[in-house]
């Protein structure tokens, strides 16, 4: 079994992920289901390994062996790009791949909320995509940064573990520095981003009080920052950036947040009748009312915020989820099974 017809059958089939772990088929994930690769043999320890060993260099093996876990991307010719991470499971090397395409996609081909055009025309500021694992959060933060490469002329720095879409100089210029490869660690990376002269610096993922704080730090001294949190909600996210701190510095901490915060996208990717995803996408667009309830500490009341606010551009999950269903591009059960008040989401179905 070679890994270029694994991943050949995974763009064939329009899967978004490939798993490789011993014991079983390959499988795949096509349209949010895993799905086994029938025509080949169940994997052994040894032919994972194989498989595994033959997507990364020497100073990656030694590193995956020794720490257990690797990160790591690569380009599969010119169609498409993986993000992977290796691991192992019950003392054996496993592997989940991502498929990424090679092309950057737009925010219209996406489906995204056109307000995320508005994002891209931002001087500076904090834009945070939250949502669960595998569910687009970083493309659609490629998506606004490709749109801003495209069109304005400034220093893009990216810090990503590892790199996933690969961005060419276009009006912008685009800094891309991976961790391990590029710089040591997402402290260093991220304390000498400030002297690299950006104007837009994308936080690959924020994983604790280091990356939290760096990042509002680089917002507060006027840049546009992107970056991804794994929070189901808006409201949830603030709460979870504040309650990282120390309790003696929260209070600075939601008075920072407050004063660089511009917008909360919370992302799913949803089954479509038609085959594929489309997103459902919660929105918190921070207005002079949202920065007031963050500084006081008043996050319950976001949720209030976002539903009465639908005509500054703020929707509420179960609202997308509603316009879906309505559309007849997702299944009402499905829509249920996303939703954080499914009675909310029948309510709005019902037009009450």
């Amino acid at each position: 079994m070679k890994i270029e017809e694994l991943l050949e059958i995974t763009l064939n089939r329009k899967a978004f992920d490939l798993h490789l772990i011993p014991g079983i088929l390959p499988t795949i994930r096509v349209n949010g289901d895993l799905v086994p690769i029938t025509d080949k043999e169940v994997l052994t320890p040894e032919i994972t390994q194989q498989l595994i060993f033959s997507l990364i260099s020497d100073e990656q093996k030694e590193f995956l062996m020794v720490n257990k876990e690797l990160d790591f991307a690569f380009d599969y010719g010119e169609e498409a790009r993986f993000r992977a991470n290796a691991y192992f499971q019950k003392g054996k090397l496993a592997a989940a791949l991502r498929l990424l395409p090679a092309k950057v996609p737009t925010i219209e081909e996406l489906k995204l909320p056109k307000i995320c055009h508005q994002f891209t025309k931002l001087k500076q500021g904090f834009i945070l995509v939250t949502g669960p694992t595998s569910h687009g959060k970083t493309t659609t933060i490629a998506s606004m940064i490709e749109e801003i490469n495209q069109t304005r002329p400034v220093h893009i720095v990216t810090i990503e573990d590892p790199i996933e879409y690969v961005f060419t100089h276009k009006k912008s210029i685009v800094s891309q520095r991976e961790i391990k490869n590029d710089t040591h660690s997402w402290e260093i990376a991220l304390r000498s981003c400030l002297r690299e002269d950006p104007d837009v610096v994308v936080v690959g993922e924020m994983r604790d009080y280091e990356t939290i704080s760096a990042a509002l730090t680089i917002a507060e001294t006027g840049h546009l920052v992107f970056t991804t949190l794994h929070t189901n909600s808006a409201a949830q996210s603030i709460d979870r950036i504040v309650s990282v701190f120390p309790e003696s510095q929260q209070a600075q901490v939601m008075m920072q947040l407050s004063a660089t915060l511009e917008a909360i996208l919370s992302e799913r990717l949803i089954p479509a009748l038609a085959g594929g995803v489309v997103p459902a996408m919660e929105v918190l667009v921070a207005t002079p009312a949202v920065k007031n309830t963050i500084r006081e500490g008043n996050t319950h009341l976001i949720d209030n915020i976002i539903q009465t606010s639908v005509e500054l551009g703020m929707k509420t999950l179960e609202m997308d989820l509603a316009r879906l269903v309505k559309s007849g591009e997702i299944n009402l059960e499905i829509a249920k099974s996303f939703a954080f008040r499914p009675q909310g989401l029948m309510r709005l179905l019902r037009g009450k």
